[in-house]
Order: structure tokens, then sequence, then C-alpha cells
């Protein structure tokens, strides 16, 4: 009898418990969220973009790591296969993520729904350096586009449409109210940065960077671009001594002694050019192709432009 009644006192003990754990596990499962369609973007400054936009609406899944290279992440067999379960998938195209554009068709082929962002843009074409000869791959399409905030403003509209177009389940209005509330802070950054270039005199308005990657920056503010340590659009192109020759000679010419070098990359061949003029180069780290972390200087998109540009003013008026 004793048993009996320790039994039904533990039972009377446990079931609370039990049906405690149960509702707490249901709760996690289905929990807000884990319903909500599901975006993929594959780089961080896209992805940025694309949560300011998307809000609570959808979920927005970024495959690149903040402080990564877009010209050679890759991805895991987990993260491919959030591509080809998306709802929509957001990329810049125009050979930015070399190692990722192969997932991105494979997605498009099973049916998914992509948008290309720089395709969008009104993409420039790399150039001849105008003091240092060509720049390899001349002619093809620039994939930077977002260092211009003004084609950023008109890629965020399109991803707009896109995700109340092929995103089911979002509440359109919610939608168009978190991008109209970001325009307006992306136009006051295009409009903060105008002034904030103004102070930089017309002949200091010259760029010199590690690789081409400024050019649509360039063409809206009115810079120079002398050419760059690495004559390509891509990271994973290298200079050779002719490439570094030219360059100097060029920086000379145009009395330049200001390297932009990409943060998230080592400066040594900025350091290489450094010597090759004799020591007096100012190399200046800017944020070009990934956010950091938050908290790193670089968290958002617009965090990260208003960083480059206050680095750019003092490195080219010796503020």
């Amino acid at each position: 009898m004793s048993v009996r009644v320790t039994t039904a006192r533990l039972r009377a003990l446990l079931l609370p418990l039990v049906t405690f754990l149960v509702v707490a596990g249901t709760a996690t499962a289905c929990g807000p969220g884990d319903d909500r369609p599901r975006i993929v973007v594959t780089t961080n400054i896209l992805g940025d973009i694309t949560r300011e936009i998307a809000g609570d609406e959808a979920e927005v899944s970024v495959l690149m790591k903040p402080n990564a290279d877009p010209h050679s992440f890759g991805l895991s067999a987990v993260q491919a296969a959030e591509l080809e379960n998306a709802d929509l998938v957001v990329h810049n195209g125009l050979g930015l993520e070399e190692n990722v554009t192969r997932h991105v068709e494979a997605a498009r082929a099973s049916g998914v729904a992509t948008f290309a962002a720089g395709e969008a843009a009104d993409p420039l074409t790399f150039h001849a350096d105008e003091e240092g000869g060509p720049g390899d791959g001349a002619g093809a399409p620039d994939p930077h586009f977002w260092t211009d905030p003004d084609r950023v403003r008109t890629v965020a509209g399109l991803i707009t449409d896109r995700i109340i177009e092929h995103v089911d389940g979002v509440d359109e209005k919610a939608v168009r109210d978190n991008a109209e509330r970001y325009d307006g802070e992306l136009a006051a950054l295009s409009t903060w940065m105008e002034k904030s270039f103004t102070a930089i005199p017309e002949g200091r308005r010259a760029l010199v960077t590690n690789h081409h990657v400024f050019g649509y920056l360039a063409e809206r503010f009115g810079f120079r671009v002398i050419g760059a340590v690495i004559p390509s659009g891509t990271t994973l192109a290298s200079p050779s001594s002719s490439d570094l020759r030219s360059l100097t000679r060029a920086m000379e010419k145009a009395d330049v002694r200001t390297v932009f070098a990409d943060s998230s990359q080592p400066t040594r061949l900025a350091d290489v050019l450094r010597r090759e003029m004799g020591g007096d180069v100012n190399v200046v780290p800017l944020y070009s192709e990934s956010l950091t972390e938050k908290g790193g200087g670089a968290g958002t998109y617009l965090e990260m432009m208003r960083a480059n540009t206050s680095a750019m003013a003092e490195g080219l008026t010796g503020d």
C-alpha cells in the first residue's frame, strides 16, 4: 500500500513538471519566426540592406560572415541547401561572389526566385586607370555598386518589390513602411557624404586603392581613380612588378601619397608600395567589401559608409 501511495504522490509531483516541459518544448519548436518565410542573401552588405526592408516580416539569412572576402568565401552543404529552400535569394551578381554563383544558379533552376542586385544598379564597367595604364578586366561590369548610396537607394526599392512579389505572407504595408524609412536614411547618407567631401580640394580628390572597388563612389562624388595596387576588380588577382612600377609612376605624376587599403585584407602590398616610393606614403584602411561584426566599426551599411567617408576626408586633407 505504501508503494502505491508513494507512486501516486510521485506521479502527482511529476505531472505538472512533464506538462510544463511539453508546453515549453512546443512553444520553442513552434515559436515566432519559425513559420516565417525565408530570404537568403549572399553578401553581408546586401544582407543588412535586406534586413532593414524585411524587418520582422521574414527571416533573413546571410551566408557571408563578417570580415569575409566576397570574392573567395564559400558555402557549406547546409548553406547551399538554404538557397534551394528559400522563398527569395538576393545576391550581388556581376561575378562578385565567385565561389557562390553556381549555387545561386542551382537554386534558380529549381524554381527559387532570385534577384541580382548589381545587375539592376545600372552597372559601370572597369576602365583603364587614368594614369597607370589599363587595369585587368577593363570593359567588364563593376560589381561594387554599394559605394554609391544613390544606387543603393535604387536597389533597395527593387528588393522591396521582390519581397512583396515573391515572399508569401509578408505584410506589404509593413515592408513598404520599412523601405520608406530606410530610403530616408540612405538619402541623408548621400547628402552627408557630399557635404563631407566638399572639404577635399579638387586637386586632391584622387584615389589609389588595394584593388578597384571605389569606381562608383568616384563617379558619384567627383574623384579621379589613379590606380590600384592590384589592377583588378577582384582580390584574387596579383600584381606584377610592372604593375607596381606603373602605379608608382602614376602616383608621383599626380602627386598622390595616400593609398586606401581594404581593412579586411592584409596591407602587405600597400606596404611594398610605400617602400617603392621611399617611405612617404600614407596607408588608410577602409571597409570596402564586407561589414564587420556589430561594434567592429562597420556593423551596418550606413555605419560602414560613414566611417569610410570620414577616413577618406581625413586621409586626403591631412586634417
